[in-house]
């Protein structure tokens, strides 16, 4: 079978891949997420470490991968190896967790917005694996927050997260809010940018179908921060928006726009 090549998502889908989607794809998806969650709740009684939740995790997410039918490739794969660093993506789809827990190959946490912590199930889950709440809306309790994933990060566990704080609604990456840079610069740890190539594509926002198409997980040049001061957080944070923009629209078949938005602020004034 020839393998599909990346581009626009049609709208509508061919009445096939909404029948697979819709009966097959779709149904797998939720019963295997369910399924890992409750095995990695039962593990959470014994698992103090979080080792054991965390290869569930993986085993989740590259078990989903599968079922959306996506063939995932990961370039520059030399620099994930399990470094002490803040590893940011952007974010375009539902299935971008899966696809980075299912890539990475090595233990890490993830900083995710407080709100989720609140949720049945899923909060339950991220609370008793370890991951690392964030305050998005509120500046002053965004700096408390933060010191957790400095934290752990001190601790000797890499960090992941999603610095456009949510899903893009168009393909297009959007403004980074700069959590990141305070972290790293705090920890003294390095930043690895990787950018995120036809999840959007796979499962865009809003939408409950999957359309299989090629995923990449690009990984870019470590960025060092020993050389940025709590100051440059805007010019470290801009650093790192562009390195991912560049690898983004490398690998995207969409035209990278001609101004791109000014980054975001969560932490602290200029």
């Amino acid at each position: 079978m020839r393998r599909r090549a990346l581009g626009p998502r049609p709208n509508p889908l061919p009445w096939g891949e909404r029948v697979m989607s819709l009966f097959v794809r779709a149904p797998l998806f939720f019963l295997s997420t369910g399924f890992f969650g409750s095995l990695s709740l039962i593990a959470s009684l014994w698992d103090k470490s979080g080792k054991a939740q965390h290869a569930i995790a993986q085993k989740w997410g590259r078990t989903v991968v599968r079922i959306s039918g996506a063939k995932l490739t990961v370039r520059a794969n030399e620099h994930l190896d399990g470094r002490v660093a803040v590893y940011v993506s952007n974010h375009l789809s539902y299935t971008d967790t899966p696809v980075i827990f299912g890539a990475l190959p090595f233990q890490f946490r993830i900083v995710a917005r407080h709100d989720l912590f609140t949720l049945p199930f899923i909060g339950w889950y991220l609370r008793r694996s370890g991951q690392v709440p964030v305050n998005v809306t509120n500046p002053r309790a965004s700096i408390s927050s933060l010191g957790g994933a400095v934290k752990t990060l001190r601790s000797g566990m890499p960090l992941f997260i999603f610095p456009e704080g949510g899903r893009s609604e168009t393909g297009h990456l959007a403004d980074f809010m700069n959590g990141p840079a305070f972290m790293a610069i705090r920890a003294g740890v390095p930043i690895i940018p990787m950018a995120l190539i036809g999840t959007y594509e796979l499962l865009p926002m809003h939408m409950k179908e999957f359309y299989p198409v090629p995923v990449t997980l690009a990984v870019g040049d470590q960025i060092e921060t020993k050389d940025y001061g709590m100051r440059q957080i805007d010019e470290l944070t801009a650093h790192v928006s562009g390195e991912i923009r560049r690898l983004y629209y490398r690998y995207s078949y969409l035209e990278q726009p001609a101004k791109p938005g000014l980054e975001a602020i969560i932490v602290g004034e200029k």
